[in-house]
């Protein structure tokens, strides 16, 4: 009877603790999915200058009331957006990501608002072995000769400098993704440059031979650099002018003495005319 009495006991706080629980549990979980919000994340690697589908967005909740600012909450609203900067999968879709409404795909559509694209010839020297990246940024230099100047002979010509800084790598060859643990040998890399520096671009590849210089991302100091010459390199001195001759003077020719001549002079009345005779 005893035993009976304990195992009721027991089958009741059972029953009374499983109530506890559903009831907790009902009462908690509304909590949850009112706190929880819906952000719209990438469901697979996307490149930059791509047309956002369906297929590549997905939803997930973001608990807490501290949603990422410039996100969206519904995939329909990033319908035929296009990609300013490249996203990996599960990075957050934020508006900053993205290119003005109405942009059409490709690389036109990463170009910052007044700047210019412009493609230059490299190799696996010129272009940092590979490791110029989209995304990444360079430092131009142009390898070229001096003018001569008044047509003087001019031993020292040859001259080495970056005429362009920070200069942000587009593309490389036809491609505007990045992967940042491998390295891609081209022959054409695509700058983002200003208008100004599209024309000091073109002049400097049509008067000399360009190198890519890599720079670090953050490096933002300007470098004032009077360029490496043939003679700088070498660490020559600049020779000491010659002196200047001095003209030769002229001699001047002696002076030829001043000879007086004494003239006897009488006077000669022709009628009321007066005259005077000298001999």
């Amino acid at each position: 009877m005893k035993n009976k009495r304990a195992i009721l006991m027991m089958a009741l706080a059972v029953l009374l603790g499983l109530g506890a629980v559903m009831l907790a549990w009902r009462f908690i979980l509304p909590q949850r999915n009112g706190n929880a919000n819906h952000v719209v994340v990438a469901a697979m690697d996307v490149a930059l200058g791509q047309r956002l589908g369906p297929e590549m967005l997905k939803v997930i909740d973001w608990a807490g009331n501290a949603v990422p600012e410039g996100s969206y909450s519904d995939p329909a609203m990033l319908a035929n957006r296009v990609l300013k900067s490249s996203l990996s999968h599960g990075d957050l879709v934020t508006k900053a990501k993205l290119a003005p409404e109405g942009t059409s795909g490709g690389l036109s559509a990463v170009i910052a608002e007044g700047n210019r694209a412009i493609t230059v010839r490299v190799n696996d020297v010129i272009g940092v072995a590979g490791f110029a990246l989209p995304g990444n940024f360079v430092d131009i230099i142009v390898s070229t000769q001096k003018d001569n100047v008044n047509g003087e002979h001019n031993t020292d010509m040859n001259v080495s400098k970056i005429v362009l800084e920070r200069i942000l790598v587009l593309a490389v060859a036809q491609e505007l993704g990045r992967d940042d643990t491998k390295p891609k040998v081209v022959n054409a890399v695509t700058l983002e440059v200003t208008p100004e520096q599209a024309e000091r671009l073109d002049l400097a590849r049509s008067v000399g031979t360009l190198s890519l210089a890599l720079r670090n991302q953050v490096d933002k100091k300007d470098i004032q650099s009077d360029g490496a010459t043939k003679r700088s390199l070498l660490k020559e001195e600049l020779p000491a002018p010659k002196p200047v001759a001095a003209a030769p003077k002229r001699e001047r020719a002696p002076m030829r003495p001043v000879v007086l001549v004494k003239r006897t002079c009488v006077g000669v009345l022709n009628g009321v005319n007066v005259s005077q005779e000298c001999f």
